[in-house]
């Protein structure tokens, strides 16, 4: 393994991309600013409108060199500059999905001169036709009451019926509130549950996955998880930090999921055969005693013999 591999780097995307190898890379996903004004600790979310597409222009440009060529890239954006965005992909790459997050905002509050955005787009690209897709590493499982109803003869080994179906192009997940388990503090975390089926289906076991713009580490956390590794850049260090302890924490996690694995294959145990109590010897000079042939007693008459309870009846 090279040693850029499985590392975060605190500094600026556009700097630290020479550390990595052209076509070394199996996927990019990332989550860019959306410059909608948030506050990540610089001004990287508070451009101008010119400024925020050619600064996006150039972080692409740098990047896209480092996919293998059968390699993709998954992209985070808002509606407000999607449009532009995916243009200016598409003038690189294929696009193959916009994919919708709907994000389960509740209905309330919202604009009362617009209607409420409650999602976030996605778009998948890839770099030529023969780029890397596990379907049935992300596939959906059909529901009991489903497979039931196509228990037709025609339907009998099918194997779409068994692994489940092909997800579509909206994602209804919901967003990490304040008491999810899951939720550091950073204002656009996006949940393990997308991110990982992004790296299933487009990153191969052992392959590498890159992120640009880090934010809480989502993306590093979910390489590990899927066997995969990873290499990405975030430029506030306090965001650093809180990569560098969910990356912790999830290796003892995992150490100890293989302990009880392991401890779980072992053989059990041979039990100890407990060894029989000797018989007592007759003492010296005397006769063992012979057993009296005794005679079996005669079984009670019950004057009001009980009827047996009827069996119980399973329906």
């Amino acid at each position: 393994m090279s040693d850029w591999q499985n590392q975060v780097y605190c500094e600026d995307a556009l700097a630290g991309l020479a550390r990595i190898p052209d076509g070394s890379v199996d996927l990019i996903l990332t989550d860019p600013p959306y410059n909608l004004g948030k506050d990540y600790g610089n001004t990287s979310d508070q451009q101008t409108v010119e400024e925020y597409l050619r600064w996006t222009e150039q972080w692409i440009d740098a990047a896209l060199p480092k996919l293998k060529p059968n390699g993709s890239l998954y992209i985070f954006l808002t509606w407000r500059f999607s449009p532009e965005i995916f243009v200016m992909l598409k003038k690189r790459m294929t696009m193959m999905n916009e994919i919708i997050w709907d994000r389960r905002v509740p209905s309330m509050g919202g604009s009362v001169r617009s209607y409420s955005s409650v999602h976030d787009t996605v778009g998948f690209f890839v770099g030529r036709k023969d780029y890397y897709f596990d379907l049935d590493a992300v596939r959906i499982p059909y529901d009991a009451e489903t497979k039931k109803a196509r228990s037709r003869s025609i339907f009998i080994g099918a194997k779409w019926l068994e692994v489940g179906y092909n997800p579509k192009d909206v994602w209804s997940v919901s967003r990490l509130h304040r008491e999810h388990s899951e939720r550091v503090d950073h204002p656009t975390q996006k949940p393990l549950e997308i991110i990982e089926r992004m790296v299933k289906a487009s990153c191969p076991p052992d392959g590498v996955v890159l992120d640009l713009f880090m934010g809480s580490g989502t993306t590093a956390l979910a390489a590990r998880r899927c066997g995969r590794r990873f290499v990405g850049f975030e430029l506030n260090p306090d965001y650093c930090a809180v990569i560098a302890e969910r990356l912790a924490a999830l290796d003892v996690a995992l150490e100890a999921e293989r302990v009880i694995a392991a401890e779980a294959g072992k053989p059990p145990a041979k039990k100890t055969a407990v060894p029989k109590p000797a018989a007592k010897k007759p003492a010296a000079g005397k006769a063992a005693a012979k057993p009296s042939a005794a005679k079996p007693a005669k079984p009670k008459r019950s004057r009001s013999p009980k009827k047996a309870p009827p069996e119980e009846v399973t329906i």
